[in-house]
């Protein structure tokens, strides 16, 4: 498989222009990344400029926090839906996974992934490794298992630090074929993209993508 097809093509700054997002989308298209991911505002701009190729429009929910309530981060999912959305990345409760509350995290990955699989919508959950132990890690994962998405992700891009290969070789172990595991945040060269991907990522959220590919 290409480098480009593993590849989510990432704007997800607060100060994002139009034209900065229609470049994003350019560079998408010019170089077949797997998506275009975006903030919520601006899925249905994505999703008319993408639409008839092979990249995917993307948006992040309850971002960057992850401390929404379940019935916002479902209603972010379903008007994302409605615009046009293909892939939707959830920030996970991470007070509650530290608290040891894994019933409440498990519901509210459960609640967006039934909102999102009930338009056969591809469901990412970040579960933030930098502020999590490696128990914490281990529990998160098998949380997102349970909650039935189809990938473990990360990092926001917007905490301390982003992925670590560490962290992605034991969420990939946790994992196992149960989930795929997404690598996000601080990747910018060939090299350390190479590493993720042999680390057990199939998939990487970057910002850097043009730099990634040697363009």
């Amino acid at each position: 498989m290409e480098l480009a097809h593993y590849l989510d093509h990432t704007l997800l700054k607060a100060t994002a222009t139009e034209e900065q997002v229609d470049k994003v989308i350019k560079e998408a298209k010019e170089n077949n990344f797997a998506s275009v991911m975006v903030n919520p505002y601006w899925v249905q701009h994505v999703h008319s400029q993408v639409k008839g190729t092979s990249v995917k429009t993307a948006t992040v929910i309850g971002f960057p926090l992850g401390a929404n309530t379940t019935a916002i981060k479902v209603a972010e999912v379903e008007q994302a839906i409605l615009d046009g959305v293909d892939e939707v990345d959830m920030v996970i409760n991470i007070g509650e996974l530290k608290a040891g509350h894994d019933k409440q995290v498990e519901a509210d990955i459960k609640a967006v992934v039934t909102a999102a699989h009930q338009a056969n919508k591809l469901v990412k959950v970040i579960i933030e490794t930098a502020l999590l132990t490696k128990e914490e890690i281990v529990r998160a994962c098998q949380l997102v298992v349970a909650g039935g998405a189809e990938f473990v992700k990360t990092s926001t891009g917007f905490s301390t630090s982003g992925a670590q290969l560490d962290d992605v070789k034991l969420m990939k172990e946790t994992v196992g074929d149960q989930a795929e595991v997404k690598a996000s945040g601080g990747i910018h060269t060939k090299e350390e993209a190479m590493a993720f991907i042999e680390a057990g990522a199939t998939r990487l959220g970057t910002s850097a993508s043009l730099q990634i590919i040697g363009k």
